[in-house]
């Protein structure tokens, strides 16, 4: 069952969101700390997105073996509609303009991407 290309994925998934939650953390200490300003504070989210999906890339592209772009830029698309996906779910749904999710789901897929060539 482990080699089944769709557990490999759901590992790597979980991998990537247990990164996120692990700086989500330190940002949010940072931010209690430091008081830091908002558009410091999306900056941050925005990196957050892109280091949680490129070391995702990571290993989507080293469990895959093969094609390790194209599972990097799969891994970042599944990340960025998990998160579009609990958007939605909140109570008053997705209220930023399209702009704004598309340059998300450019940062999450394009990273994830990237670290599927890496590795």
């Amino acid at each position: 069952m482990q080699t089944n290309p769709v557990w490999r994925m759901v590992r790597a998934l979980i991998a990537t969101y247990i990164l996120s939650g692990i700086l989500l953390v330190v940002l949010s200490f940072a931010l209690f700390k430091f008081r830091l300003p908002e558009n410091q504070v999306n900056l941050a989210v925005c990196a957050v997105y892109i280091l949680s999906c490129f070391f995702g890339g990571i290993i989507a592209g080293k469990t895959m073996r093969t094609r390790r772009f194209f599972w990097g830029l799969v891994l970042g698309s599944l990340y960025f509609l998990f998160l579009y996906l609990m958007s939605l779910a909140q109570k008053d749904g997705v209220t930023e303009d399209s702009k704004r999710l598309l340059s998300v789901l450019a940062m999450c897929t394009l990273s994830g991407m990237a670290g599927g060539m890496v590795s």
